[in-house]
């Protein structure tokens, strides 16, 4: 007799659940009738998608254009965005692709998804990493980006000197451009789960990262509930969703924080360190963003040193509309 036939059901499924790889698991259901029964009953899985395709923004798009109307708290500024936007890469990938992957599972109540590559399209020696939460649309979304990243000879508490409006003026179209990349990149990411997450409906916690670890998106129950819930009372914008490709980012209120060169104890140089901390414009709340933006890069060495060096920066305030 072999050792599993001897082992209870929940055992295995059990074993199944440590093992959590999508692909494998789909290889283990065809070892046996048993297994074939049991590897659907896995609860916690991975699934890592290898091929992800890219679109740029043409002319026309959000990105191109989104500029027109950006700043409603920074008058005059909008000759800093006449010219056309670079474009930002957005996963192409339709939402049929990971349900059809998932199909065979049907008690999944924790799935992290792991894509081969970040969206962002960067200068050389740029840097950018954000953290969004979602539920029907974006809750919240952390930004932390540099232009470059050096090492100094002798390392200090981090340091940055105090900045004026002038020169928070300079570069502000890049730091912008960098927070519209992170946005598209998670509204993207909403996007491709979200006929997993209609499916699912056991569905508890949902990841989903990149192997490069530029961002990260996730969803709790309560916001996993409540995509359910508005999805199906939704159907003009779902229409508006499939041609986007993406979930559409709602108007935003952001608190920008920037220091041209932020010099961290670990010994490393940080030019034109920002970070940026979203929230919808409906029912703003700055209150929590210091916890929220430090719990959000926790564990994360340069990272989460930078965030609490930049929360000491001066806060700006800025306002985006919905694209």
């Amino acid at each position: 007799m072999d050792v599993f036939d001897g082992l209870p059901d929940a055992v295995i499924v059990d074993i199944l659940n440590k093992v959590g790889d999508v692909r494998t698991l789909l290889r283990c259901s065809s070892l046996s009738k048993r297994f074939n029964s049991l590897v659907p009953q896995s609860e916690s899985l991975i699934l890592r998608l290898d091929q992800v395709g890219t679109t740029e923004s043409q002319p026309g798009s959000p990105s191109s254009n989104v500029f027109t109307s950006l700043f409603k708290s920074f008058h005059g500024f909008c000759s800093l965005f006449s010219k056309p936007a670079k474009p930002i890469q957005t996963t192409n990938l339709s939402p049929n692709i990971p349900s059809k992957i998932l199909f065979p599972f049907d008690r999944v109540k924790k799935l992290e998804v792991e894509l081969p590559g970040g969206d962002a399209r960067l200068e050389k020696g740029a840097a950018v990493k954000w953290n969004a939460e979602y539920d029907e649309t974006l809750k919240t979304c952390t930004v932390v980006a540099f232009r470059s990243a050096s090492t100094v000879s002798s390392p200090s508490p981090a340091y940055s000197h105090s900045e004026s409006d002038a020169e928070f003026v300079t570069g502000l179209k890049t730091r912008v451009m960098w927070t519209i990349s992170a946005l598209m990149a998670a509204s993207a990411r909403h996007f491709l789960m979200s006929e997993v997450v209609k499916e699912h409906e056991e569905l508890e916690s949902l990841v989903i990262r990149d192997r490069g670890g530029e961002g990260t998106l996730v969803m709790g129950a309560e916001g996993l509930r409540e995509f359910r819930k508005m999805e199906a009372a939704r159907v003009e914008a779902a229409d508006e969703r499939v041609e986007k490709n993406r979930s559409v980012v709602p108007s935003v209120r952001m608190s920008m924080r920037h220091a041209p060169s932020l010099k961290l104890k670990s010994g490393i140089c940080l030019e034109s360190a920002t970070l940026v901390i979203v929230r919808p414009s409906e029912g703003y709340s700055d209150v929590g963003d210091d916890e929220l933006a430090t719990e959000a890069f926790a564990g994360n060495c340069m990272y989460g040193e930078a965030v609490v060096a930049l929360l000491k920066c001066k806060k700006n305030a800025l306002e985006m509309n919905s694209f």
